[in-house]
């Protein structure tokens, strides 16, 4: 990360080596950044199977028509509309494969580096703009939700967007700037509720921020935010409608795991904890050594100036003109401090209403606290980080820092695609491994294992309850912990084929050398782990009494989306 290195010292350099730097395009370190961030997307797009959100969608909410694809949206999730419709525009014409559904997230990751650099560059200046383009490329947590089927890469572009918008429009307040706010302020509504928290304090700064033309900007923003007034009342049926669907194991999930997970998923990644807090502690480490040094130049104190009515001494005639370079180098100084404490002020107060908004209403009853849903906010973290850390003055040391949160971030990914305990459960694998079995069994697995198999083992369908099916094999799957009746058979005449470790997902297959029926109580109370179950059966197994579940009888069940 050597380019956020000569960005930091640019300024300090005599105008023959800055020629000299010049001889590369002065874009250069943003075009080698978005191709890293594209290079670590695109490459490992289809490195891991489909979790059970991502299943969840082609298995139960993608149809033929538009209409269909929302009403089901409406019924069975809990996300604004946008990323809906855009993935069945792309599911149209590219198919329903796992690089088809997660090319949207990735390309909005990708676009989220050049914003990034946007956003750093209103906020301080270039160097600000190279490390926070940096970080946002290689953080982990970034690549995992751009090569992620769901919402989460469309939320974090455009709640990026929105804010680049805001501090261009907050800059200078033309109507042209003040309606691409509200644009993109719409957007990050419609791609995420949690946008809601990102926008209050871009609204307040538009409306009652220090400066002198704060009554302009504020009739200014006054149409901007009627605007997103309005989206965020006719998004409130819609989520009357919708009901927290899939939100109940948040409640589940004990706060204090939460918090302490918030931090987490920044420093290490969605899936970083089986590093152990060493290595968070590390990255932490040297991040918080950065804001220290950029802080320390942030807040120094300028050089008091001569008091009036006394003279300083006369210095030579020839140094006359150094001693005024001198001092016009002080005032440019104190004034791209000035810009940093204001930038770093903007980023920091985007980021506290983005975490600190949601805990609040945990006190009030709405618990919707998941640290995933607050990666929007990890933005303005990112931005915060980049222009405190490349404050005016902090030198060669705040850069060294800021490329080396950027290396840890990167070598992290990298493990990420290196080691399957670190990645999604491999379902995948787990759906191989099933094929070629009995046309005739039942599979019992974690309901997080339910929309996965579907998605990979065609024509498996659910089990009503109080239903009764007629198999020749029973095949178990879940992850550790295990419970201790664990490969004990699960009916009368099953015994034990073979037990299979997958990347950490079990499987233990049963087989009958006749078919036995076997009723759904009794496969749902046979299971290897203490996660709520599911049970599938394939199309050959002969179904009595209440018959097969539909899909949406599958998104009816109380919802175990906590990651494996």
């Amino acid at each position: 990360m050597s380019v956020v290195s000569t960005a930091a010292a640019a300024h300090r350099r005599p105008a023959s080596d800055r020629s000299a730097a010049r001889a590369l395009p002065v874009w250069w370190p943003l075009a080698a950044l978005t191709l890293l961030a594209a290079v670590l997307r695109l490459s490992t797009l289809d490195l891991q199977s489909f979790w059970y959100d991502e299943a969840f969608t082609p298995v139960h909410v993608l149809h033929p028509s538009l209409s269909a694809t929302l009403t089901a949206m409406v019924h069975s999730e809990n996300t604004p509309p946008l990323w809906y419709v855009l993935v069945w525009a792309d599911s149209r014409i590219l198919g329903t494969g796992e690089v088809a559904l997660r090319l949207p997230s990735a390309l909005a990751g990708i676009a989220t580096v050049p914003v990034a650099w946007g956003i750093g560059r209103e906020l301080s200046g270039r160097g600000a703009a190279i490390a926070c383009a940096a970080l946002v490329a290689v953080n982990p947590l970034f690549v995992w939700y751009s090569q992620e089927a769901r919402a989460y890469g469309l939320f974090v572009l455009c709640a990026a967007l929105a804010m680049l918008c805001f501090l261009r429009a907050e800059h200078e307040p033309t109507r042209g700037r003040m309606a691409l706010f509200a644009l993109t302020g719409a957007l990050a509504l419609l791609s995420h509720y949690f946008a809601v928290f990102l926008l209050i304090p871009m609204v307040l700064w538009l409306l009652f921020g220090p400066g002198e033309r704060r009554p302009q900007t504020r009739r200014a923003a006054l149409g901007a935010v009627g605007v997103l007034v309005l989206v965020g009342l006719a998004l409130l049926p819609l989520i009357s409608a919708q009901g927290g669907h899939g939100t109940q194991w948040i409640g589940r999930w004990p706060l204090s795991e939460r918090l302490q997970a918030i931090p987490q998923y920044y420093l290490t990644g969605y899936s970083g904890a089986p590093l152990g807090h060493g290595v968070e502690l590390l990255v932490a480490l040297v991040i918080l050594a950065a804001l220290a040094v950029g802080l320390r130049a942030m807040l120094a104190t300028p050089r008091p100036a001569a008091r009036p009515g006394t003279r300083a001494p006369a210095p030579p005639s020839h140094g006359q003109g150094e001693q005024r370079g001198e001092e016009r180098g002080e005032e440019r100084g104190e004034a791209d401090r000035a810009r940093a404490r204001r930038g770093a002020l903007i980023a920091l107060s985007i980021t506290a209403a983005g975490v600190l908004l949601p805990i609040v209403l945990v006190a009030f009853g709405a618990d919707y606290l998941a640290p995933r849903n607050l990666v929007g906010a990890m933005i303005p973290l990112s931005a915060l980080i980049a222009v405190v850390a490349t404050a005016p003055g902090s030198g060669r040391a705040g850069a060294a820092l800021v490329a080396s949160t950027a290396l840890l971030f990167l070598l992290i990914t990298i493990d990420v695609d290196l080691s399957p305990r670190l990645q999604r459960g491999n379902w995948r694998g787990v759906a191989h491994a099933l094929r070629g079995g009995a046309a005739a069994r039942a599979i019992t697995t974690v309901e997080l294992g339910s929309a996965p198999l579907e998605y990979y083992i065609p024509g498996l369908h659910g089990l009503e309850p109080g239903g009764r099916v007629t198999v020749s094999e029973i095949d178990e799957t879940g992850y550790a912990p295990l419970i201790a009746t664990a490969g004990s058979s699960p009916a009368p005449g099953f015994h034990l084929l073979a037990r299979l470790d997958i990347d950490g997902l079990i499987v233990y297959r049963f087989v009958s050398p006749v078919p036995r029926a076997v009723g759904e109580a009794a496969l749902r109370g046979h299971v290897i782990t203490a996660a709520q179950p599911s049970v599938l059966i394939a199309p050959g197994a002969r179904v009595s009494a209440t018959g097969v579940a539909t899909g949406s009888s599958l998104a009816r069940l109380p919802s175990e989306r906590k990651k494996i």
